[in-house]
């Protein structure tokens, strides 16, 4: 009877012992489950984010393409019908000796903004509709006490327009703008620096249809600067008449 007794407890114990191991490893299993579920969980919660990523990459790749294939319409004009006819008149063999248009310049000067530098920020407002782009504040480079001026302070806006911002401002420039000028006979020819560079003024900047008419206090005007590589007048002149640029006869 001893004997049994000392050998039912270490039974016991082991059944004890199996029943726990046998818990645990239930334990363990379901942990492993529910792993297995959350990782499946969150690997199906992750493909929506993928899917959206290659999406807005296949956009992106789109828009890049468009604005790869964009070519403004004056440009192309140049390209395929001024180009030829300037290598005719000129007798120009080498294609990369043709003219062509290198930048175009915008200058506003607003004195006014020594009172009232509300003017000048609605400047540059404008100036930003017409040309796309935002210009920079231009400041005064020296003192002068009849007219209250100290160097540094802002008194106007300028931008440079390269590439296709350059060519769409021109077109419709030509197009658009200056036949909204009052009474217009045409731009004079005589503006040209002798190196192929033409600067115009224009009077009222209402003319071009980005400016909302009733948000101007003021009509304000500006400078126009159009840079060639033709390195002389006549094949300046030759080449914006081509382009379209409404000459005076």
């Amino acid at each position: 009877m001893a004997k049994n007794s000392e050998a039912n407890p270490a039974g016991g114990g082991k059944a004890k012992a199996d029943k726990g191991g046998a818990k645990s490893g239930a334990a363990k299993g379901g942990a492993a489950k529910g792993g297995g579920q959350a990782a499946g969980k969150s690997a199906g919660g992750s493909r929506p984010a993928e899917g959206s990523q290659a999406a807005a990459g296949e956009a992106g790749d789109g828009a890049r393409q468009k604005r790869a294939t964009y070519v403004p319409r004056l440009k192309k004009r140049y390209q395929e019908e001024v180009v030829p006819k300037l290598k005719s008149e000129f007798g120009i063999e080498n294609s990369m000796a043709v003219p062509r248009l290198e930048r175009i310049s915008l200058n506003m000067g607003m004195g006014e903004a020594i009172q009232n530098i509300k003017i000048l920020d609605d400047a540059v407002e404008e100036m930003a509709a017409m040309a796309g782009q935002k210009p920079t504040v231009t400041r005064a480079q020296k003192s002068i006490a009849a007219f209250k001026l100290r160097a540094g302070m802002p008194i106007g806006c300028r931008v440079t327009l390269r590439g296709e911002r350059m060519w769409d401002f021109l077109d419709r420039f030509i197009a658009v703008a200056l036949p909204r000028v009052r009474d217009f006979r045409g731009v004079s020819p005589k503006s040209f620096d002798g190196r192929g560079n033409y600067t115009m003024g224009i009077r009222d900047h209402l003319i071009f249809l980005e400016i909302d008419y009733n948000k101007v206090e003021r009509p304000k005007g500006m400078n126009i600067t159009i840079v060639t590589t033709a390195g002389n007048d006549e094949r300046a002149l030759y080449l914006l008449r081509e382009l379209g640029m409404p000459f005076a006869r």
